[in-house]
């Protein structure tokens, strides 16, 4: 299991992601991330967790689908506890394709999974950010 560090309430972890405590605990109940430190009541995160979320916010303000951001998660399980953060994700400026850049090639996901693009269009990387409070 990897170590993870802090302690936060949904209410924290919102503020720091910049959506409300209600949200990081409905993406918790949907799969999207976790509560890492507890997931009884109250759910307790983990910096770890507030990462990931900062990518599913950034992922969402892209208008990427409730249902794509599942599937990429779905798809990421070789990346680990928190495979948002840690998997090296872009966009179609867009928002439309989920990519995933590895070795210098991009694949795009598709319900079937990771699929290599021939010629990869111009993409955005995702990045979570943190809001200064």
């Amino acid at each position: 299991m990897a170590k993870v560090h802090g302690h936060l309430s949904a209410g924290d972890a919102g503020e720091l992601v910049g959506v409300t405590g209600n949200t990081i605990g409905q993406w918790a109940r949907w799969g999207y991330i976790r509560a890492s430190q507890s997931s009884g009541e109250p759910h307790v995160y983990s910096v770890e967790d507030v990462a990931e979320a900062a990518v599913v916010r950034a992922l969402l303000d892209r208008k990427v689908r409730h249902r794509t951001v599942r599937l990429a998660i779905a798809h990421l399980a070789d990346y680990g506890l928190w495979p948002l953060s840690q998997a090296p994700l872009a966009t179609t400026r867009d928002g439309h394709l989920v990519l995933l850049k590895e070795n210098g090639d991009v694949f795009a996901l598709s319900p079937r999974g990771w699929q290599l693009m021939a010629e990869p269009p111009d993409l955005e990387e995702v990045h979570g950010r943190l809001r200064r409070v």
